[in-house]
């Protein structure tokens, strides 16, 4: 089983006609919702309100398949994150998170010990920046990544990082610790400035990391390991917006790996594996892009002929 941990929130989205919906959203939901479509064995590790909006979070993660049995829930009111479209459908957020559920995941609501069908777990987003849920996952992903495969993405939001020596220090601990570090090209410039995609991949290497991945938009995306490097084309679409198109590719990669049989802590695929990985994720991702919202298909989509 892949556990997703992190936040669950509202996404609240234009509607194309001057109007406003809230839309189920956050990283790691959005990640857990894609692999449990994608027909991997799939949990979700977060915070939940028992308002009108988390009941439909919950709601929709158990009509996806994921299981829940390591959520926690509370009073506190939904998350939320405002969407803005620039002309090419790329997404900018604005974080309501004071006070939230998301948040306020503590160490006390995670289980002392996660149950030994987990083979892999998978971080990020806000959940290494908001407290005391940054604190809670990173504990947990040290405590039990040492055996399982640990997927790391931090999906940098500049507006929510208020001290941002103290959250590169975080991400360098967990990318010790990591597996697979996926991160988009937008991460990289942010993270280290001065280089080049390539070069930054091959820092997180160096920290630890066997596996970087890097997303590039309409480029597609490239993988950094002790193999090599390896570049994917993306397939083409019409865009309608890239609102969960990362997450997606994400759980692109993790289920390619379990149906694989690859989720290991000592992962190392050859050039020609991590090119397969690549284009499966790049399809997933891309058929998520030609839909409104984080929409990301059904594995029997793709069995079809996704419609991208």
């Amino acid at each position: 089983m892949i556990v997703v941990c992190g936040e669950a929130l509202i996404d609240i989205i234009p509607a194309g006609d001057d109007t406003r919906r809230p839309v189920p959203g956050g990283g790691p939901f959005n990640t857990a919702r894609a692999l449990a479509r994608l027909g991997a064995p799939t949990a979700f590790l977060g915070r939940l309100s028992t308002d009108a909006f988390g009941v439909g979070l919950a709601n929709e993660l158990v009509a996806d398949g994921a299981d829940l049995s390591l959520v926690s829930y509370g009073p506190e009111p939904t998350t939320l994150a405002v969407a803005e479209l620039d002309g090419d459908g790329l997404a900018e957020y604005e974080f309501y998170v004071h006070g939230t559920s998301a948040p306020n995941l503590t160490l006390e609501m995670v289980p002392a010990k996660l149950p030994a069908e987990v083979n892999a777990l998978h971080i990020g987003t806000l959940g290494l920046v908001l407290e005391p849920m940054a604190t809670t996952l990173t504990e947990v992903a040290r405590r039990e990544g040492e055996h399982r495969l640990l997927m790391v993405d931090p999906n940098v939001r500049p507006q929510v990082v208020t001290d941002a020596e103290r959250f590169r220090g975080r991400l360098d601990r967990l990318v010790g610790h990591s597996t697979i570090v996926k991160a988009s090209e937008g991460d990289l410039s942010w993270l280290y400035p001065q280089l080049d995609c390539e070069v930054a991949a091959g820092r997180m290497l160096d920290l630890g990391a066997r596996l970087v991945l890097v997303t590039l938009g309409s480029s597609g995306a490239l993988a950094v390991s002790s193999a090599g490097t390896v570049r994917v084309a993306a397939p083409k679409v019409e865009v309608v917006d890239t609102i969960g198109a990362g997450d997606a590719f994400g759980a692109g990669v993790l289920a390619w790996l379990n149906d694989h049989d690859e989720l290991r802590p000592d992962l190392a695929l050859d050039k020609e594996g991590l090119a397969s990985m690549l284009v499966f994720a790049c399809l997933v991702a891309a058929v998520t892009c030609s839909r409104a919202g984080a929409d990301p298909p059904w594995r029997t989509e793709l069995a079809k002929g996704a419609p991208i």
